[in-house]
């Protein structure tokens, strides 16, 4: 995660080049270890002479950005509606879970293209359809956890006590489920990175020239043969990342749970 974070919060300081500038003498330079390569560029440049170092550090602040931005909007949304869904029941949890069932019958990919190519590509498009994708998954499984909870004595002693509908969702029953929402934010970075990748990737998320890694790994894939690197580093940065904050939901799950940390 260092590799992702880390970057995105000191780009401006320890990205050696500009991420849009580039020397058309200096284009398809190898990285350091190959023959023609240079201590200038230690990942080599892309076909418009661009540090692709650089490139991929201003990368992770673009994916990081919209990881965070994404996730807390779908996570708020999600858990609002999970709550709702559980603690109200009824005809509040049959229109709630038939609007999800019918966001889980669409194509994803297919959906997110639309959006997009209604709306333009952007920064806060992608944002936008990440989160409408995400925030089905909080309200399916808060909804399941709070099911349970609600039955239990400590919500109906608050009822008797005269709280609120809004203070015993949030106030007594959000606790109890906030390690679940930690666990599967954690596991959503991965899938957000990847998303806005694929998006990228296909022209429809982050417009160039801004440097996402959908869009170098995309600009790099008719040089894979004689320029490889151009999509081979960026493609090792997604890679890393998700298989890093995958693993880091793992541990975090079996951290938070009781009975996985006593086993």
């Amino acid at each position: 995660m260092f590799l992702l974070v880390l970057p995105a919060l000191f780009a401006d300081v320890i990205a050696p080049y500009d991420p849009l500038e580039g020397r058309l003498s200096e284009r398809l330079v190898p990285p350091f270890w190959l023959q023609g390569g240079s201590v200038d560029h230690l990942l080599g440049t892309d076909k418009q002479g661009r540090d692709i170092l650089t490139r991929i550090i201003f990368g992770a602040r673009i994916s990081l950005a919209v990881s965070l931005c994404a996730i807390v909007i779908a996570g708020t949304i999600g858990t609002s509606l999970g709550l709702m869904a559980a603690y109200f029941g009824k005809w509040t949890d049959a229109i709630i879970m038939r609007v999800v069932d019918t966001f889980l019958s669409m194509p994803l990919i297919l959906m997110a293209l639309v959006t997009v190519a209604v709306f333009g590509p952007g920064f806060l498009t992608v944002i936008g359809v990440v989160a409408a994708l995400l925030w089905i998954g909080y309200t399916r499984q808060v909804r399941g956890e709070a099911l349970s909870i609600k039955q239990l004595d400590f919500v109906a002693r608050a009822k008797v006590a005269g709280a609120s509908n809004v203070r015993i969702m949030f106030r007594h029953i959000l606790p109890n489920v906030v390690n679940t929402i930690i666990v599967l934010a954690t596991l959503e970075v991965g899938a957000v990175i990847l998303l806005e990748s694929t998006l990228s990737f296909l022209g429809a998320g982050i417009p160039r020239p801004h440097p996402s890694w959908g869009v170098m790994v995309a600009d790099g894939r008719d040089h894979i043969i004689a320029a490889w690197w151009i999509a081979f580093f960026p493609g090792l940065a997604i890679m890393t990342v998700v298989l890093s904050a995958n693993m880091l939901g793992d541990w975090l799950r079996d951290h938070l749970d009781p009975k996985l940390r006593q086993v």
